[in-house]
């Protein structure tokens, strides 16, 4: 039984990423990996995510342009799909990554850019 903080970050984790997201993270796991997505659900998804101080959309946002910066390419898809599961525009987007391109540089910008494109080809043949 997990405790109610992991419980919340499910939840959080699932309405941000998507169940898709979800089913991927959990077909993944491993006896290595577990420790580390159980903290990862309690601290970032139960306890940050669900903070009130921000919306999620700016904490989409946010992390956009922090992993755009960090070049982390398989967890800024997830946080685009996410992103545009928190209401945030394929403009505001693009916005982000302009203004990511312009303090962490362009070749990261363009990356980030193509890994969009990706999300959204992704997203239009789902039918969003």
């Amino acid at each position: 039984m997990k405790d109610a903080l992991y419980r919340k970050g499910m939840k959080t984790r699932r309405e941000v990423l998507g169940a898709g997201r979800e089913a991927a993270i959990e077909r993944e796991e491993d006896d290595f990996s577990m420790p580390l997505r159980e903290f990862t659900t309690r601290y970032v998804w139960g306890e940050c995510w669900s903070r009130k101080g921000l919306p999620r959309k700016t904490r989409s946002l946010i992390n956009v342009a922090l992993l755009t910066a960090f070049r982390a390419g398989t967890e800024l898809k997830s946080h685009i799909r996410g992103a545009l599961n928190n209401g945030c525009t394929k403009a505001e987007i693009r916005e982000v990554l302009l203004q990511t391109g312009v303090y962490a540089g362009i070749p990261v910008m363009r990356e980030a850019v193509r890994a969009a494109q990706e999300v959204f080809a992704e997203e239009r043949k789902r039918g969003k």
